[in-house]
């Protein structure tokens, strides 16, 4: 694998408030082997100069649905398998595209695409998988109309359909089998349903999800293989019911309050806003196919985001940035940082994309950092983005440089 030297350039670290100007970084067999603030010397590296641009660690989200090809997703459930992995593969690489060499699927994608990854077959982030997220029956992961139910010969609840994003599973034992089916199937972490959703036809955001007996049996189960649990929640009711119960990591929370985000700190639990979705799913999710029943749900939460953002910011809570973004509207995930940067300081929004997201993933001094030993997760940026986030929107126009892992994907330097 090739050695790269960048210099000449201002190291972004998000442990500090400003840029490090003068800091050179050496890359060798995809690690970063050396950061100093003087010069470093290679025989054999490839040297970048920077010409005074901003490198940075490479971005994390943490709510991702990779196969969430379209907007609808009860139909994505039913479309040939190869048909939704052909079309996710152009939204892995403009993921990649935009900086963010480390994703977590939040439901949906499993081993395989991680497997395709590294093994170069597809290019994308670094994935961890969370397989198909657990649902009760009428829960944010059963697809089903009200028409339908759930028949007698129905599929084992280990046969895949790559365009699922869930599965249905009741009771303590159905659910335990459930999470030792997919940590078999090579879950990294797992994903449950505690709350209502928008995006599936019959349950209120309002709705409780599993009973506190199931989800403690989830979180044991997960505990018992070294991994954690992270819950689609979006009430303090839910919420409290999810941590309290052993869940690391609480996605969206629109609707939390100030007593549960206090819960959330002395549980050292994490919650991952989810802001741009929102906005994707008021202004486009009509014209892209959400059904009906789903958009009368969005402004329930919409509108709400803003002000969890405040809530959690207060109280302390360790937020971790996601995106949960759907089909065409995969483009806008940049976005996120325009709207947290509403309520947080550029710091912040990039801490959060940062060093959080590490913490979450079990990775930190792997990821979310340019120090000896992590990954060679490394953009190149156009501007500082301590000063304003907007460097990172888009699609990649101000990012010119970005490697994951040692390994140069995108490299516009010359002509940028």
């Amino acid at each position: 694998m090739t050695s790269v030297l960048f210099r000449n350039g201002s190291l972004l670290d998000p442990t500090q408030a400003e840029l490090l100007s003068g800091h050179e970084v050496l890359v060798e067999d995809g690690l970063i082997k050396e950061v100093s603030d003087q010069p470093i010397i290679s025989s054999s590296a490839r040297v970048i100069d920077l010409k005074g641009r901003t490198l940075m660690p490479g971005l994390i989200d943490l709510h991702v649905h990779v196969i969430a090809v379209e907007f609808n997703l009860p139909r994505v459930a039913t479309l040939p398998n190869v048909l939704v992995t052909l079309r996710a593969v152009p939204l892995m690489r403009a993921t990649l595209r935009r900086g963010f060499t480390t994703i977590r699927d939040a439901g949906g994608a499993g081993y395989p695409f991680k497997q395709a990854v590294e093994a170069g077959l597809a290019e994308g982030p670094r994935m961890f998988v969370s397989g198909r997220a657990l649902s009760q029956t009428g829960g944010h992961s059963d697809m089903r109309a009200r028409t339908d139910y759930m028949p007698p010969d129905a599929p084992c609840g280990c046969c895949v359909r790559v365009g699922a994003l869930g599965r249905v599973a009741d009771g303590v034992d159905e659910v335990r089998r459930a999470v030792r089916e997919e940590l078999q199937m090579g879950a990294d972490q797992i994903k449950i349903m505690a709350s209502g959703g928008v995006a599936s036809p019959t349950d209120p955001v309002g709705a409780w999800g599993y009973s506190e007996d199931e989800i403690r049996a989830i979180v044991a189960e997960a505990r018992g293989r070294q991994t954690y649990v992270l819950a689609h929640a979006y009430t303090p009711e839910a919420i409290s019911r999810a941590v309290r119960c052993g869940v690391r990591t609480i996605e969206h929370g629109n609707l939390i309050d100030e007593s549960t985000a206090r819960l959330i700190v002395e549980h050292d639990a994490f919650v991952v806003p989810t802001l741009v979705t929102y906005e994707a799913l008021a202004s486009v999710g009509g014209k892209y196919g959400l059904p009906e029943a789903s958009l009368a749900k969005v402004a329930d939460v919409h509108q709400a985001g803003l002000r969890s953002l405040e809530i959690m910011k207060r109280a302390g809570v360790k937020m971790g940035f996601g995106t949960d973004l759907l089909g065409e509207a995969q483009h806008m995930q940049s976005d996120e940082f325009r709207l947290r940067a509403e309520v947080l300081s550029p710091a912040e929004a990039i801490a959060s994309a940062t060093l959080v997201g590490a913490e979450v993933l079990g990775m930190t001094d792997k990821l979310g950092r340019i120090m000896p030993g992590a990954f060679a997760d490394v953009l190149v940026v156009d501007g500082n983005p301590l000063k304003s986030v907007d460097c990172l929107l888009g699609q990649g126009e101000h990012i010119p440089f970005v490697m994951k892992g040692g390994h140069v994907h995108f490299d516009e330097l010359e002509r940028a």
